[in-house]
């Protein structure tokens, strides 16, 4: 079985609804979850919010985050799942940030991708330096650790 299908599966028993909110990985998350059969029993909706501009506008995050901190920070990501949960009818909330390559965010370096799962309950920040896999390669390697951390927010 996929990782993405365990999630899916995992959801489903768990009674959750996911949504998703990705900005490197410009929607290869969703992907991964909506090409599992019986993924709409389970998958909300996704938010790509690959802009500056469209953080604040489909999520909520605070300009002054972005601006402090930069786009790709965990604060950035934080409030990326929070908002990606409050705009949805989901239970659990996945949000990626990062810098996939080659081109850096001032010096921060290629391959530094954040990570956040939201609930209800609290949300939970992962930094990942996956270092330069060249492009293709950190939004694949960003898929798969955000479907291994929700798929353990899911379990626990």
């Amino acid at each position: 079985m996929s990782l993405a299908a365990e999630v899916i599966s995992a959801a489903r028993a768990a009674g959750m609804k996911i949504a998703t909110a990705e900005s490197c990985t410009g929607g290869m998350l969703a992907a991964a979850l909506t090409d599992i059969s019986g993924a709409s029993a389970v998958f909300d909706r996704g938010f790509i919010t690959y802009s500056y501009a469209s953080k604040p506008e489909m999520l909520g995050i605070s300009p002054e985050a972005v601006e402090a901190h930069g786009a790709v920070s965990a604060e950035a990501v934080s409030q990326m799942a929070t908002g990606a949960l409050a705009h949805s009818d989901a239970d659990i909330a996945v949000a990626i940030t990062g810098i996939a390559g080659p081109v850096r965010e001032g010096t921060k370096p290629e391959g530094l991708v954040w990570f956040a799962i939201s609930t209800v309950s609290e949300t939970v920040t992962h930094k990942c330096e996956f270092g330069p896999l060249g492009r293709e390669n950190v939004r694949q390697a960003s898929v798969e650790q955000a479907l291994t951390l929700l798929l353990n927010a899911i379990k626990h």
